[in-house]
């Protein structure tokens, strides 16, 4: 019997026979195994189709492992046009073989009339937890790596959309997950944006269902690997030590934003609210004209206070610890982009009102993204109600953010500090504040997160999405093992 299964999901498109024949025909396939809910006839020589839902739903994953009959199974779990030449196929068993890795997973070309370009992927790490981590179009797994994790972590559940998932958690906890970085394939037409649309699938609440379902899978690996945290094993902000010369600061790092920094200050200065606030622009040695318009605000408004730092090395991360270290910092330090508003003028009163509640040490709200005319648009509000009392600080772990405005209690955040970095910085403090603390949550529209080309995050390459998503996979890693080693050492 030859080594491989191909396993795919039934796409009704011209191009779907003769993507597969292409694989079908490598000398290792031994069986082409169909999923589809519909009646299926390809002229193919061997191909047998499973009646059956999506492939990545529990029940239809079971099926198709129960039938394996082959040392290792092919996945390609999302029907896409992938074009691969039988040596590719070859190249992939003979790396499973010699690395005894569970999942082997190759980057890949997108191809399209324009020409082909490389698609570079991501290493996978202890921390690439997050479901919607890319492995391409093609997923070879190990069929005995996958008998003994199911055999030692339980059978991937009768789940909708998250038995994939389960699937490759529960093989992760004992086997390699191995990236080949040679393009072994071409994914034809394929459009994979790394800008606003994959940015903000997760939050729509359209996949609301699809969410619950990962995060039970998620929660259960949590505690298989020995990183679940209770709820009451978190505590609350204790008063603070000294006194504060304000209650509240409204903290702005900005770089460069002329012409967007004096309404932002404004939205800030307009607050109104029954306690004393100020608001700290730390200024990254703008060059555009921002550090003039700064100091014409602060001329107006002895409320604002203009940092220029000495050090021209940070990021945005590193001006946020300029502001919170800074004698004006007040009791509370809310968080305000360059580029975006508070959308009424009781936002900071809503924000430290629950601050005060818990008392939490951190509080993060809802926001609406729009335009740069400030019209919505799609999702529209942005709540992440993910983030639950009982599980919130759990499920950050899966998910790449966990929304905004952020406020921290200054005593707190001072202990921890921001990484100087100007990509997750806010997700970094989030993941190691609710390690040991509440976060209190705000579902309704605090903030208006205005959506233009200017955007740090806007139309990115793939290179540099996968700088990011490497960046919170490796903030994650560290998460894990620093909450693995706080159960053992409780």
């Amino acid at each position: 019997m030859r080594p491989l299964t191909v396993v795919t999901t039934y796409a009704p498109a011209p191009f779907f026979e003769k993507s597969l024949r292409s694989i079908a025909n490598a000398s290792p396939v031994e069986q082409v195994l169909i999923v589809s809910q519909e009646s299926v006839r390809l002229a193919l020589a061997a191909y047998q189709v499973l009646r059956g839902g999506p492939l990545p739903s529990g029940k239809t994953l079971n099926l198709v492992l129960d039938g394996l009959q082959t040392e290792y199974v092919l996945l390609l779990p999302g029907a896409r046009h992938v074009s691969v030449k039988p040596e590719a196929i070859e190249r992939m068993l003979q790396t499973a073989e010699s690395t005894g890795a569970g999942l082997v997973y190759s980057d890949f070309y997108d191809e399209s009339f324009q020409g082909r370009v490389p698609h570079p992927l991501n290493d996978y790490r202890q921390g690439s937890v997050r479901d919607d981590f890319d492995f391409g179009a093609m997923m070879l797994f190990s069929v005995a790596a996958i008998r003994r994790a199911l055999k030692k972590h339980g059978a991937t559940p009768d789940v909708q959309f998250a038995g994939l998932y389960d699937l490759r958690l529960k093989i992760g906890i004992d086997n390699t997950l191995h990236h080949l970085k040679e393009p072994l394939y071409s994914v034809i037409g394929d459009k994979n944006d790394p800008g606003d649309e994959k940015l903000f699938a997760y939050v729509d609440p359209e996949h609301a269902a699809v969410q619950k379902e990962m995060e039970a899978v998620f929660t259960d690996y949590l505690r298989k690997i020995g990183v679940y945290l209770s709820p009451e094993s978190l505590r609350y902000a204790e008063p603070p030590a000294q006194s504060f010369p304000v209650e509240a600061s409204v903290v702005i790092p900005v770089l460069n934003r002329k012409g967007t920094i004096p309404d932002a200050v404004r939205s800030a200065l307009a607050q109104s609210t029954d306690f004393p606030f100020n608001v700290i622009a730390v200024d990254n040695h703008s060059t555009d004209g921002t550090t003039d318009v700064l100091e014409g605000l602060m001329r107006t408004d002895r409320r604002l206070t203009h940092v220029i730092p000495e050090r021209t090395d940070l990021g945005i991360g590193g001006c946020w610890n300029e502001a919170i270290h800074r004698d004006a910092c007040g009791h509370y330090a809310v968080q305000l982009d360059s580029d975006d508003l508070y959308s009424n003028d009781r936002v900071l009163q809503t924000i430290v009102d629950t601050l005060r509640q818990g008392p939490y040490a951190m509080v993060v709200g809802s926001y609406s993204l729009v335009n740069e005319r400030l019209e919505q648009i799609p999702p529209g509000l942005v709540d992440h109600r993910e983030w639950t009392d009982e599980n919130g600080h759990n499920n950050a772990l899966r998910v790449n953010g966990l929304g905004a405005p952020r406020a921290f209690d200054t005593s707190v955040i001072r202990t921890i500090g921001f990484p100087n970095v100007s990509y997750g910085e806010d997700y970094a403090v989030a993941l190691r504040v609710c390690r040991q603390y509440r976060i209190g949550r705000i579902f309704e529209s605090l903030y208006l997160c205005r959506r233009w080309p200017g955007n740090t995050d806007a139309a990115l390459t793939i290179e540099q999405a996968n700088r990011n998503d490497a960046f919170k996979d490796m903030l994650r890693t560290e998460e894990i093992i620093a909450r693995q080693k706080m159960n053992q050492n409780p």
